[in-house]
């Protein structure tokens, strides 16, 4: 099988490297508008070959977008027009509304598969990619039933072979989850780092007091902007009532310290702590 991997950044190139090793793809074309991208990956043996867009479309059998999601939009509908009934096209963004409303009612809707893959690190860039970044984490696929059945089986067979739990929802389902469970923890990241970038001008010896639970809180705020800033735009609603809901937590918090009440906050505290039983 020829895959082609639009973007060959961290989850492109984590993709290209698995599938490769599962012998999944026997060729993988990588198109990128950075050349300097597609020059990386080929040195890293992430890509077989770099090639214009429509240059790779006429000879893949499977084409993955793996670029940020304002540019799955623009670049998916000259997709959708020319796919032929053998190929399929498969994105791999994080919001997915947007997208299934793009190709909604095309002619060539069924020849497309919506996927989201729970798995990436907070760099970017074909140095990024890594070998088993997706092995059992979760891929969610969205609105397969308007999927046809060869396509939706050749992305369910990658996924399987690249050792992921499969879930499925529709694109409304997905958008709100993801805003819960990974967007507002970025989001948070981001504002986390400006905090403490802003008390480092008053006081150079709070980076010297960083330790490990200040790195693991603020790692996410090393994510490129070029993929999150799409990812809040298209996801504004969901992540605006996120956003509500946390922002009351931190209030109800800073009003407790407020008033001295530490019996209460106490509480709070371990009330959250009950997550230990979803996440182990």
């Amino acid at each position: 099988m020829i895959v082609t991997i639009i973007g060959t950044g961290l989850i492109g190139g984590s993709l290209a490297i698995t599938l490769r090793e599962k012998g999944v793809a026997d060729k993988i074309i990588g198109v990128d508008q950075h050349a300097e991208h597609l020059q990386r990956a080929k040195e890293l043996n992430i890509i077989d070959d770099g090639m214009p867009l429509n240059e790779a479309l006429q000879c893949s059998d499977l084409v993955i977008l793996a670029i940020p999601v304002d540019a799955v939009l623009q670049v998916l509908p000259e997709l959708m027009d020319k796919v032929r009934p053998n190929q399929v096209i498969m994105d791999v963004g994080s919001t997915k509304q947007k997208i299934l409303q793009l190709v909604a009612g095309h002619p060539n809707r069924g020849r497309f598969v919506a996927a989201h893959p729970m798995a990436g690190t907070e760099y970017s860039g074909p140095d990024a990619a890594i070998r088993n970044l997706f092995t059992h984490k979760t891929m969610v696929l969205c609105d397969v039933k308007n999927s046809d059945d060869d396509a939706l089986e050749m992305v369910e067979d990658m996924v399987d072979k690249l050792q992921m739990r499969t879930v499925y929802m529709n694109g409304e389902e997905h958008d709100l989850h993801t805003a819960y469970v990974s967007h507002i923890s970025h989001i948070t990241s981001f504002a986390l780092a400006l905090t403490v970038l802003k008390k480092e001008k008053e006081s150079g010896r709070i980076f010297e007091l960083a330790s490990g639970g200040f790195e693991s809180t603020v790692r996410l705020a090393k994510s490129s902007p070029d993929m999150w800033v799409p990812i809040f735009k298209h996801n504004r609603g969901n992540v605006l009532d996120v956003l509500d809901e946390h922002i009351h937590q931190l209030q109800q918090m800073k009003s407790l310290l407020e008033n001295e009440d530490y019996d209460t906050f106490y509480k709070l505290i371990q009330k959250s702590n009950k997550i230990r039983k979803i996440l182990k």
